[in-house]
């Protein structure tokens, strides 16, 4: 079982109001210097987040969501504190609801 932590917000915050593609590529660029596999992925409108247990979060979301999902909670943490206007959540998978956390609708 992994466990998985991502912060959510509306689509068009990620990608279009928040520099978070240039977080992405350095983070990236420093996993590759390191030789370090990738352990986070951009989402958009992931399926995870229709299940029951993240009703109210999604219910937070204003229009289409998306996530930034990975397996180090320090890195999540990291886009929390800089983001500032995202909800952040974690999950084991698999679990009874959800079976592929990189499942998108």
């Amino acid at each position: 079982m992994t466990t998985y932590f991502f912060v959510a917000a509306s689509e068009k915050f990620l990608t279009v109001e928040e520099p978070l593609d240039e977080i992405l590529k350095e983070r990236m660029r420093n996993y590759k210097e390191n030789n370090k596999e990738i352990d986070f992925w951009l989402l958009k409108n992931p399926s995870f987040l229709q299940t029951t247990q993240f009703a109210d979060l999604k219910a937070k979301i204003p229009s289409t969501p998306a996530v930034v999902l990975s397996t180090d909670k320090k890195f999540v943490t990291f886009l929390k504190l800089r983001l500032e206007f995202v909800a952040v959540g974690e999950f084991e998978c698999p679990n009874a609801e959800i079976i592929d956390p990189f499942k998108v609708e």
